[in-house]
């Protein structure tokens, strides 16, 4: 059975080399054409072509999404978009609509064609549709159990791909009108406004049932699937995907690196004891800036699941440097601050090939070899000595108690 593969997501080419550095299989990204998350960053297709290269060095692929539900004139330069994805060496191309899925087997046979999560996709007669249709992979719903997921998987005809992490529709994946109908923008090309996270006035017979303090919203925890990794392993599901096109390197990074991990460990002992487990889930605690629960994996969510009356984002504190050089005589790491901190925190660093390392910061010093009372401004090179071995593109957190994890 082949490894299930990583799936990990990016809104720029830096962000791409992120995933690839820190263990992903495969990156998803978006083209500056056919595709949601207008607010993200997006591809050109000289960006595109530069990513693929740099994934094929490391053994890795690109999937780029075309995946928004197009109207007519959205469909102009279509033939000409695939056609040069094809030419570059993207691996696939992820899509919801029919016509240019069919499109795509038509004018560019050599990319796969993955049909997005927008379909919710819930069993295998969908499955084996789209099979009949020219498909090579299908994203099931965020919206399926486990158990659903493997009544499907036992009966499909095609490779199935799975969330495992990220944000979770208050509706069926990409099915909600409640940004189109408020502000005319539309969820299906690229435009969400994520109008259930905004706080809203209850009324009953034309009476306020909540005062300004306790306002109403109706939004979904975030999801994080880990817990249920060896099951799909066990069922032989294809890919697991990481959510969050318009999310941070350090997200990304501490995600993959975390799960790349967990995935290797798992083939090479077969499973995880509870402890091993409690710890790479409170690895990928450390990249959250909002609560989370297991979405559907358990069952239909509950009240707990859910977020009434909070938007629930919040701005995690940890992340505080890029490692960009070590001198190993010196024992000295060259770094680039992007978030406050000073002398005496207890650190952690984390790399590509590099395990967690907590470290205790000490001291703190300008390029000029000047000590420093504090790193208080972003992006500024300092150097911290530490015994510790650091890689090129390692990063460094504080170590924090949950409780002060997130800050509004």
């Amino acid at each position: 059975m082949d490894k299930i593969e990583l799936l990990a997501p990016a809104g720029d080419l830096a962000r791409l080399k992120t995933a690839v550095r820190y263990g992903a299989d495969a990156v998803y990204i978006g083209g500056k054409q056919f595709s949601l998350r207008s607010r993200a960053g997006n591809f050109s297709l000289e960006d595109i072509a530069e990513g693929v290269k740099f994934a094929e060095a490391h053994h890795a692929n690109v999937h780029v999404t075309v995946n928004m539900l197009p109207h007519e004139d959205d469909l102009n330069g279509l033939e000409d978009y695939l056609k040069a994805l094809e030419d570059i060496g993207v691996k696939a191309i992820i899509c919801a609509s029919p016509g240019m899925i069919q499109c795509a087997k038509r004018v560019a046979p050599r990319l796969e064609v993955h049909v997005s999560t927008q379909h919710s996709i819930t069993n295998s007669a969908a499955v084996n549709y789209w099979k009949n249709h020219g498909a090579d992979r299908v994203v099931l719903a965020r919206e399926c159990t486990l158990k659903q997921i493997s009544a499907t998987s036992q009966n499909s005809e095609l490779p199935l791909e799975v969330f495992i992490h990220g944000g979770m529709c208050v509706s069926y994946s990409g099915r909600c009108m409640l940004s189109n109908h408020m502000t005319l923008r539309d969820a299906n090309r690229g435009g969400c406004a994520q109008s259930c996270r905004w706080k809203y006035r209850l009324y009953e017979s034309g009476k306020p049932i909540h005062d300004e303090d306790h306002l109403f919203s109706m939004s979904s925890k975030d999801l994080v699937g880990a817990r249920y990794l060896p099951d799909l392993i066990r069922l032989g599901i294809a890919s697991v995907k990481i959510e969050g096109r318009m999310k941070s390197a350090y997200y990304i990074a501490t995600l993959v690196h975390t799960y790349r991990m967990m995935i290797d460990e798992l083939y090479a002992k077969g499973s995880l004891s509870k402890a091993v487990m409690d710890e790479y889930c409170e690895q990928l605690m450390k990249a959250e800036n909002r609560p989370t629960a297991c979405g559907f994996y358990a069952g239909l969510p509950g009240v707990n699941e859910h977020l009434y009356g909070v938007n629930g984002a919040g701005i995690s504190k940890e992340y505080i440097a890029d490692v960009l050089a070590y001198d190993e005589y010196k024992h000295l790491a060259t770094i680039q601050v992007r978030n406050h901190f000073e002398p005496g925190i207890m650190a952690e660093v984390f790399a590509p090939h590099q395990a967690a390392q907590r470290f205790q910061i000490q001291e703190i010093f300008d390029e000029d070899g000047l000590r420093l009372l504090a790193a208080n401004q972003p992006m500024r090179i300092v150097k911290i000595k530490t015994n510790i071995k650091m890689e090129k593109y390692a990063m460094i957190r504080k170590i924090i108690d949950q409780k002060e994890r997130y800050s509004e």
